[in-house]
């Protein structure tokens, strides 16, 4: 086993250092893991505990850490090629990768453009809409989403850091949020039962005002994650397809954090019977390692003039081969079928801990994208967000790395290859601090070691 070396450094210098290197806008802590090794659906930090992660990393790890068939064929990789330009030259593993993702979308006809992140795959996805719809002026997203962190990405996000930092830097073009069927949390005050879809109609509205032949495209996630894990009625995306359709209008799909088997489905938007004309993945597609990808209509990904958005480092030959091992190994363990059946499984048991506790107003996800929201009474439903900071902070001391999202939604994501003894277990020490929080046995002094977001 491989020992990393850190000098006499303690944990807490380690931390300390982290705030004195690294700027503030990259990154932001729940709790002092330090990890220096990984197995599955554990993480073991400098002195040698061990935490069941629930995160997946951020819905990267899939495949859990350190699976051997993807270490072994990054050591096979790195023996032959560890890279060679796929911008000005050729390399087999890039070519497979996209013909892998084309014939895993049922979209052959489609286009493949590869890249670094999220963020890039979607700023992508927009600037090539945006060279399909030349005199569009306008791009439309959803209140509460995450698209990325680049100029054009930031713009269409709504979430409130997005919001606030797109008015520091300006923004690409004008962008128009509408609401998400955020049912838990009507944006528009409605009940799901006689609403009539009125978030469709706010969309309908929106577009006779800012003029049809103006909207570039609209952006959205078929579950929203960093918004808080929102689920949308199951006939949501169909109307509004209707409704985009008629003008021409192009969807594009947000699948980086949903992509690749994480909700039960290859990609999330198909529990919603639409279909994309642009397609983005990010987070799992690399299996641990930086790669992202737009899919689109050809008509659309050919839109601006050759080599307009390009890195020199997409098409890494390492990179892609290992993405496509990843690829070959969720269907060879049929893991999507088995985020469905753990999904379930988790969703049953927060379920009856919602039925059980004050402070747990909704539990809802598909597969293995799961939120538990936290908040103050059920009555007010008013946000939880020192109750989910307690909660992540009691889990921590009790062995379970979790985050929280829009400062009060829990992070269900473990990866899709957690063992069930495993994923047991955590629901154990997840249940046990809710009922703690709850029940007042952690102190408000925990507080200000965990930021998130």
């Amino acid at each position: 086993m491989c020992v990393l070396s850190f000098g006499e450094r303690t944990p807490e210098e380690i931390i300390a250092k982290y705030e004195k290197v690294f700027s503030r806008v990259q990154r932001v802590s729940y709790a002092p893991v330090i990890a220096v090794r990984g197995r599955n659906s554990r993480v073991f930090d400098v002195s040698g505990r061990a935490y069941i992660d629930f995160t997946s990393s951020a819905a990267v790890m899939n495949l859990g850490y350190c699976d051997p068939e993807i270490v072994k064929v990054i050591k096979e990789q790195a023996e032959e090629l560890i890279h060679f330009t796929f911008i000005y030259g050729y390399n087999v593993p890039a070519l497979q990768l996209a013909e892998e993702l084309l014939a895993l979308s049922g979209f052959k006809d489609w286009r493949v453009v590869l890249g670094l992140s999220g963020s890039d795959a979607n700023e992508g996805a927009l600037m090539l809409a945006k060279g399909f719809r030349k005199d569009s002026r306008v791009l439309m997203s959803h209140a509460g989403s995450f698209h990325g962190c680049c100029v054009g990405t930031t713009t269409v996000s709504g979430v409130d850091l997005s919001v606030k930092v797109s008015k520091i830097v300006g923004s690409w073009l004008k962008s128009v949020k509408v609401p998400y069927p955020y049912c838990y949390r009507c944006p528009l005050s409605l009940e799901l039962k006689s609403c009539g879809m009125s978030c469709v109609e706010n969309v309908k509205a929106l577009i006779e005002e800012v003029g049809p032949e103006d909207v570039v495209a609209l952006i959205t996630e078929p579950i929203q994650g960093d918004g808080g894990i929102v689920v949308p009625p199951e006939n949501y995306f169909t109307r509004l397809e209707g409704v985009l359709r008629k003008h021409g209008i192009p969807i594009i799909v947000d699948e980086v954090q949903t992509c690749l088997g994480r909700t039960g489905k290859w990609f999330g938007y198909q529990h919603f019977s639409f279909r994309p004309d642009v397609m983005t993945l990010g987070k799992p597609l690399g299996a641990g390692l930086p790669i992202s990808a737009i899919l689109g209509r050809e008509d659309i990904m050919n839109s601006l003039p050759e080599f307009a958005y390009s890195f020199t480092l997409a098409g890494n030959p390492l990179i892609a081969r290992v993405a496509l091992r990843g690829i070959q190994l969720i269907k060879e363990r049929d893991l999507v079928r088995r985020a469905e059946k753990l999904g379930e499984i988790v969703l049953r048991r927060l379920s009856k801990l919602r039925d059980e506790c004050s402070i747990v107003g909704d539990v809802r996800g598909k597969g293995l994208m799961i939120g538990l929201e936290l908040v103050k009474d059920k009555e007010s439903k008013a946000r939880g967000f020192e109750e989910a900071k307690k909660v992540v902070w009691r889990a921590y001391e009790l062995g379970l790395f979790i985050m929280f999202l829009s400062g009060n939604v829990l992070r269900i994501q473990p990866p899709l290859t957690i063992e069930e003894e495993v994923l047991e277990e955590g629901l154990n020490i997840l249940e046990k601090s809710v009922k703690d929080v709850e029940e007042g046995r952690v102190g408000d002094e925990v507080l200000a070691k965990i930021r998130g977001w």
